[in-house]
């Protein structure tokens, strides 16, 4: 097994037994839920428990690798490389029992992204990619749409927990809405880029993005063949679509 193959089996490994966990839970009564950022942005014991069940087994498989964690873990390393981990991209789906949440797992070095996992528990699906090896879900290769046209593409995004900036999202929603066929709105960023990956979605933009929401599934859009531009300003932002549209997208949202 190459060193890459390798460590997208661990990827594996550690998305699916995160997935796992909050299943368990899922049916059962919310423990533990707090607000971070704001009043409507929230966290819970089964993210932190998530992540730490990742956590545990990468200190024992990869002690060197640094790791990035949405909540709160945040370790160096020495060897040069990066396990990007949101343990429960959705939370507030989640906790709602809205059926779009997942876990992402990435592994970076120098370069960006090497390694990316977004496994959807409810849906029983794993998108993975390797750099420079294509994309896959469950094992088969996927690829994006093809769309060629903006006004007829389905395009998703997401918003923000601060209220002044979900005003200036919701002012740029109404310039794109007539712009394209229709948008979508799922509330987890991981698991819009997958869709863009597997042609669900010809596109899709959104700011206000932190590193664990598009490391994984990032580089599994442009291993399914997506264009993935980051837009200018703070926080970071993305759009990523079908080659054909990727630029007018662009233009529109920036």
């Amino acid at each position: 097994m190459s060193s890459l193959a390798a460590e997208l089996e661990l990827a594996e490994r550690l998305a699916i037994g995160a997935g796992r966990l909050l299943l368990e839970r899922y049916e059962g009564a919310p423990s533990g839920v707090e607000r971070k950022s704001s009043r409507t942005d929230m966290v819970s014991d089964a993210d932190r428990d998530a992540e730490w069940l990742i956590r545990e087994l990468l200190s024992k498989e990869r002690p060197d690798d640094g790791l990035l964690g949405e909540e709160g873990s945040d370790a160096a390393g020495s060897s040069g490389r990066r396990w990007v981990v949101d343990p429960l991209d959705g939370t507030t789906n989640y906790l709602y029992r809205f059926p779009a949440w997942v876990v992402s797992v990435a592994l970076e070095d120098g370069d960006g992204s090497l390694v990316g996992v977004v496994h959807d528990p409810l849906r029983g699906e794993t998108f993975t990619a390797i750099r420079g090896a294509g994309a896959h879900r469950d094992g088969e290769p996927i690829a994006v749409s093809g769309a060629l046209r903006l006004d007829e593409a389905l395009v998703g995004t997401g918003f923000a927990y601060d209220a002044n900036r979900r005003a200036e999202q919701a002012e740029l929603v109404v310039e794109v809405l007539p712009r394209v066929r229709d948008i979508r709105r799922a509330g987890a960023a991981a698991l819009d880029l997958c869709m863009v990956a597997c042609g669900r979605l010809d596109g899709y933009y959104e700011r206000g993005l932190n590193a664990w929401d598009w490391a994984a599934g990032s580089l599994i859009a442009t291993e399914a063949g997506a264009t993935v531009r980051p837009l200018p300003g703070e926080p970071f932002g993305l759009v990523v679509a079908s080659p054909s549209i990727a630029a007018p997208l662009f233009d529109l949202v920036a």
